[in-house]
């Protein structure tokens, strides 16, 4: 129902005024809490938009066992919880907002969200990525109902069910690993004749009873009506086509960077992630890219990290260049 403020006995709200800061930065995952953190130890009073979750893809994962500091491993959430707190122990102020458009044609960069405005002196972009789509009939239609990106969110759905995983990676032989404490299979599906894993995880995934292999395969079709009931897979030597019974279909092979709002404004690669120099700097000055949006080849926690908080103290030093400058002109005139 539409409602006319004024004839009720009051004025209509103006627009709020946007918000100036110093440092803005857009994503709330490793990358960006570690840039938060610095930037805020740097008295920077930085805003975090986190989107709708916190944490990005390592909130999703299960236990993280390679991040310094944690020998028996922490679960993602935990580690996601413990950067939060320690960015905002030192004034980062987190926002659950989205960015929606950017401006980054002058500075203040002029950032529009869903609840507001943001002036930004900087920005640091650690949008992260998501997971790529296999694009096979069924896929769309099915996801949520047997379809999956994350083992970690619905792996306890599938308790003495067959499950198929799609890819030969760390993340896809980690959420398989992961999946055994359910499914009473886990075959992994591979267009390749070896894993890309790492070692430790390849040991894991053959010495574990409960995982299969299928080589030089890739899934052409999901099947199923409300639910998943069969993948048809195509022998990618062989050409012939089979069809499995299973009960869910776990996809891990690759991500997208979420970079597209910046299409046009900064420059990207020919997988669009975003590109910035060994300083983290893009090629719009005051504007920083860091973690997964910029990173196609390491994609680890802390690489992440490390890139946020070089991100941010390159923010720092910007700033204080322009102070620099802007004092310089001062004292000429």
């Amino acid at each position: 129902m539409d409602f006319n403020l004024s004839s009720m006995g009051s004025s209509p709200k103006a627009p709020a005024e946007p918000v100036h800061v110093k440092v803005l930065i857009l994503g709330s995952g490793p990358a960006g809490l570690s840039a938060a953190l610095y930037a805020a130890r740097a008295d920077l009073n930085p805003v975090v938009l986190a989107g709708m979750d916190l944490g990005g893809q390592v909130a999703l994962t299960y236990t993280v066992e390679n991040y310094p500091g944690f020998p028996e491993g922490v679960s993602g959430p935990d580690l996601v919880n413990l950067f939060q707190k320690q960015a905002e122990r030192f004034g980062a102020k987190v926002e659950f907002d989205t960015a929606t458009e950017v401006d980054l044609s002058q500075r203040p960069f002029r950032v529009k969200t869903y609840n507001g405005e943001y002036l930004a002196e900087t920005l640091i972009i650690s949008t992260g990525a998501t997971p790529t789509r296999l694009g096979v009939p069924g896929e769309n239609k099915l996801t949520g109902r047997g379809v999956s990106f994350c083992a970690t969110c619905d792996g306890w759905f599938f308790k003495g069910k067959n499950v198929i995983v799609v890819g030969g990676g760390d993340s896809a032989i980690e959420e398989s690993l992961f999946l055994t404490r359910y499914a009473d299979s886990v075959t992994v599906v591979h267009r390749r004749d070896e894993l890309r894993a790492g070692a430790i995880l390849q040991k894991r995934a053959f010495a574990e009873p409960k995982i299969k292999f299928i080589w030089n395969s890739v899934v052409t079709d999901i099947h199923g009506e409300s639910k998943v009931e069969s993948v048809t897979l195509k022998n990618v030597i062989t050409q012939d086509t089979t069809e499995m019974p299973v009960d869910g279909v776990f996809i891990f092979i690759g991500h997208t960077p979420n970079t597209q709002l910046f299409t046009g404004q900064l420059e990207m690669d020919d997988q669009n992630y975003l590109v910035s120099d060994k300083r983290m700097r893009t090629n719009v000055e005051g504007v920083f890219a860091c973690g997964e949006s910029a990173d196609p080849v390491f994609r680890q926690v802390i690489t992440s990290a490390g890139m946020g908080a070089a991100a941010a103290i390159q923010a720092n030093h910007f700033l204080d260049a322009q102070e620099m400058d802007a004092e310089t002109a001062t004292a000429i005139s």
